[in-house]
C-alpha cells in the first residue's frame, strides 16, 4: 500500500494512496475522455498502484467498474442520507474480501488479505485509510458540472470546489460576472464607478 506523496497540479502534496484513489475515479468516461478501463493497457496504469501486474482479467474489470460506480455515489453525495446507502452497497459488493492480523514477525502485525480479487482488496484497503484517517470528505467533485473531475481537497478548511481555479474556478467566475453584467443590462455597478460618474 503505496504512503509517499504526489504533487497533482495546483492540489499541492497529495498522500499516494489518495492520488491512486483520484486516479480511478477519474478514470471512468468524463468531460468526453472515454472510460480508461475500456482499454487494456490504460486499466494496468491505473490499477497498477493497487497490485495490478499485466492486463487485467476482464472478470476483474468488471468488478472494479462496479467498486468504482458505489465510490463515486459516494464521493457525489457526502453529506446526504443516501450516502449510508451507498456505502452499504460498497460493502456488499465487496463482502468476499476479507483481511486477518498476521504477528508472524516478532513485534510487527500486518493486515494480510486471505480471500476475494487482490486488486479490488487493495482498493477496499486504500478507502479504509482514508476513512480512517478522516480524509475521505476530502475526496470530492469538481462543482464545474461540465467537467466533474474528482480531486482530493488539500486545503486546510476542505472548502475547495474546483478540480483546478484556473481551468473550472476561473471560468466560473467570469461566466457570473458576465451574466450579472447581463442582467444589469451591461450597465457598471456603483462598486464600479457607475454612481460617481453619474454624480459628476
Amino acid at each position: 500500500m503505496a504512503t509517499s506523496s504526489a504533487r497533482t497540479g495546483d492540489e499541492g502534496s497529495v498522500p499516494a494512496g489518495a492520488a491512486a484513489v483520484v486516479e480511478l475515479l477519474n478514470s471512468r468516461t468524463y468531460a468526453g475522455i472515454p472510460d480508461k478501463l475500456d482499454d487494456p493497457q490504460l486499466a494496468a496504469e491505473v490499477l497498477r498502484p493497487f497490485g495490478q501486474e499485466g492486463v487485467p482479467s476482464a472478470e476483474r474489470l468488471e468488478l472494479v467498474r462496479a467498486v468504482r460506480a458505489d465510490l463515486l455515489d459516494v464521493v457525489d453525495q457526502p453529506d446526504t442520507t443516501d450516502a449510508a446507502g451507498h456505502w452499504a452497497a460498497l460493502s456488499g459488493r465487496t463482502s468476499s474480501i476479507t483481511f486477518r492480523q498476521d504477528f508472524a514477525a516478532p513485534g510487527r502485525a500486518e493486515l494480510r488479505q486471505v480471500t476475494g480479487d487482490p486488486v479490488v482488496g487493495d482498493i477496499v484497503r486504500h478507502v479504509a485509510a482514508l476513512v480512517a484517517e478522516g480524509n475521505w470528505s476530502r475526496l470530492r467533485l469538481c462543482a464545474n458540472e461540465v467537467c466533474a473531475a474528482a480531486f482530493y481537497d488539500t486545503s486546510r478548511n476542505r472548502s475547495r470546489r474546483w478540480h483546478s481555479y484556473e481551468y473550472c474556478g476561473n471560468r466560473a467566475n467570469v461566466a457570473a460576472y458576465r451574466a450579472r453584467s447581463a442582467g444589469r443590462g451591461g450597465k457598471p455597478s456603483a462598486a464600479s464607478g457607475g454612481a460617481a460618474a453619474t454624480a459628476s
